[in-house]
């Protein structure tokens, strides 16, 4: 029978290990929960910071929240229609990466995809230092302890994503669905009551320092689109999603849009009609839990929701950046460990190397909040403008049915996010935004060195040429022993079946020894010379190895079998001399030989 002709029940089925499968892949509802939860719990702190630029004004111009909110909602919209095209457009995720790579060149691409791993690293720890100082603040006594606090959150997160994402979604779903609902709980209760029902935390006197124009509109409209970092984590992450993955990832982003827009525009109302200004001790969302819920269990449930979100929003970078980092790691720009997965579908380099750079800042920043807050979203909208200038580019080259449109659409959302991160950059610079200014430049360079590696290496290595006739020569197959024994049986196997010139290889420092080393070998006569070299030092990798650099002199390919004795139980392994892998480590670093280790498995 012709292979691949065989009847589908006579077909061999390999049972599937956990995270196999299109089912350990995500749902839209999943991907919502895993991939979503940073730009959903981002209306915790983006109105909040429009509220914190226009109080400059005095309270009344705190009036503007509203249109403010309206234009951020606009360009919102706009993100999620651009990001399905990118969707569909490159359905093996990247995000802005991908749409730079393919239509705005390798230079541009090396800064979209600098820009998203700084931005990403960056969720991870604003996160969850926002969701600590919550905690803290319902539980005072951790105030001290918030650094602690977040390595063990970044832990368990990492924890959860190394055994796969869409476990990591059904954890997040339940956390999820209850914030949606406690958001759309205080807009919908504040909305039908008349008045707040109550008012928490201290009055604080307001001084206007500027006037209401368009340089401050502008800085609240910036600040206020931190609430849309997130968004492009879905287009990052599309190869997580359930087959069909386009359709599935395109619903995810418009849910994530629709849930977004109302919740932001929810909140300005209530902002507006109840004069909303900031109080001491809580945040503009807690006075508005306060305004529709009261001050009762409703209010401290919803407060510890939030927390919950916030810490749990960090799993967005933890979907999204080890796809991009698999995807760098494809075109050479990483090592190509970061594009390898385990037998569940998870990048775990990628998650490894994620949760080691956002637990180092949080220990460079002592997890405070407020002094990475002037880093975020800078990278994110570098993304942004990316991804719309380079599929306005994208529709003038196939030109589609519909493409003028598109490349209109794409057109204003490139103009509307140019904007707010040139004035995201120029009002934030000196308060820490140079940073991101200095790293992105270092990541770009990182990344261009390491692509330049694997050229010269592929050049050197003949990828992609012919490779001259094969050159057959004599082969010696050596085989270090120290005495007759049933691993030395083992390895000898292993070696005549290699090769008909085999010479086993024994290094004694004492005389005695070596002598009884020769008697046992001619009693047990295996038909393979011994030489025993004598080492006065007690060394023995030195003599190994130039005993193979003399054999390998004449031209002949020389081949090195060592026997290894590997225990059942790794708590064994330390147990046994570790000689074996030290002499394969000097003969590679060494010499050109080949060089294999015979494994003797033990049952112990």
């Amino acid at each position: 029978m012709a292979y691949g002709l065989a009847r589908r029940e006579l077909r061999p089925r390999v049972p599937l290990r956990h995270g196999e499968g299109d089912r350990h892949h995500l749902t839209s509802l999943e991907g919502l929960a895993a991939l979503s939860l940073d730009a959903l719990s981002s209306v915790a702190y983006g109105p909040e910071a429009i509220v914190l630029v226009l109080i400059a004004a005095g309270t009344g111009a705190l009036t503007a929240t509203l249109p403010v909110t309206l234009v951020i909602a606009a360009l919102l919209a706009v993100l999620v229609v651009s990001y399905g095209q990118v969707i569909a457009v490159h359905p093996d995720g990247g995000g802005a990466y991908a749409v730079a790579k393919k239509d705005l060149g390798p230079r541009v691409s090396l800064l979209a995809a600098a820009s998203l791993v700084v931005d990403y690293v960056l969720t991870v720890a604003v996160s969850l230092a926002a969701g600590a100082a919550s905690l803290a603040s319902a539980f005072p006594s951790l105030g001290s302890h918030l650094l602690e606090v977040c390595l063990v959150g970044l832990a368990l997160l990492t924890a959860v994503n190394l055994r796969g994402v869409a476990d990591s979604a059904r954890v997040l779903m339940l956390p999820t669905l209850l914030f949606i609902a406690s958001i759309f709980g205080i807009v919908v209760l504040g909305l039908l009551r008349s008045h707040p029902v109550a008012v928490v935390g201290t009055t604080q006197p307001v001084h206007a320092t500027e006037a209401l124009g368009v340089f401050l509109l502008l800085k609240a409209f910036s600040a206020g689109c931190s609430a849309l970092t997130g968004v492009e984590a879905i287009a990052n992450g599309v190869p997580v999603f359930r087959v069909p993955r386009v359709k599935r990832a395109q619903r995810t982003e418009l849910m994530l849009g629709a849930l977004l827009g109302l919740m932001l525009i929810g909140m300005a109302v209530l902002i507006r009609r109840d004069h909303v200004a900031p109080r001491g001790g809580v945040t503009v969302l807690a006075q508005l839990t306060a305004g529709s819920y009261g001050t009762g269990w409703a209010y401290y449930a919803t407060n510890l929701v939030v927390t919950l979100a916030l810490a749990l929003a960090a799993n967005t970078s933890f979907g999204g950046l080890p796809v991009l980092m698999s995807l760098l790691a494809k075109d050479h720009r990483l090592p190509h460990l970061f594009g390898l997965r385990a037998e569940r579908p998870v990048y775990r380099w990628g998650v490894t190397a994620l949760a080691l750079l956002a637990a180092l800042l949080l220990i460079a920043v002592n997890a405070d909040t407020h002094r990475m807050l002037p880093l975020f979203a800078i990278g994110v909208f570098i993304g942004f403008t990316i991804s719309q200038v380079g599929l306005v580019r994208h529709w003038a080259k196939e030109r589609p049915a519909g493409w003028l449109r598109r490349a209109l659409l794409n057109g204003l959302g490139a103009v509307l996010t140019t904007v707010a991160g040139c004035v995201l950059l120029t009002t934030k610079f000196m308060a820490g935004a140079w940073v991101v200014v200095l790293a992105v430049p270092l990541l770009m360079l990182l990344f261009a060195r390491i692509e330049r590696y694997y050229t010269a290496a592929g050049l050197e290595l003949g990828l992609g040429e012919v490779p001259p006739p094969l050159r057959v020569t004599d082969s010696l197959v050596i085989v270090p022993v120290g005495e007759v024994s049933k691993p030395t049986h083992h390895a000898l196997t292993a070696a005549r079946s290699l090769g008909r010139d085999v010479v086993a290889v024994a290094v004694h420092a004492d005389p005695v020894k070596a002598r009884s080393l020769e008697a046992s070998w001619e009693r047990w006569n295996p038909g393979v010379r011994l030489d025993v070299i004598d080492s006065p030092q007690r060394s023995l990798v030195q003599p190994i190895v130039e005993y193979v650099l003399r054999s390998a002199q004449d031209g002949r390919q020389i081949a090195v079998l060592i026997p290894e004795v590997e225990p059942l139980h790794r708590r064994y392994q330390i147990l046994q001399n570790q000689r074996g892998l030290l002499l394969a480590a000097a003969l590679r670093a060494r010499t050109d030989v080949v060089v294999c280790v015979v494994p003797y498995r033990l049952d112990l």
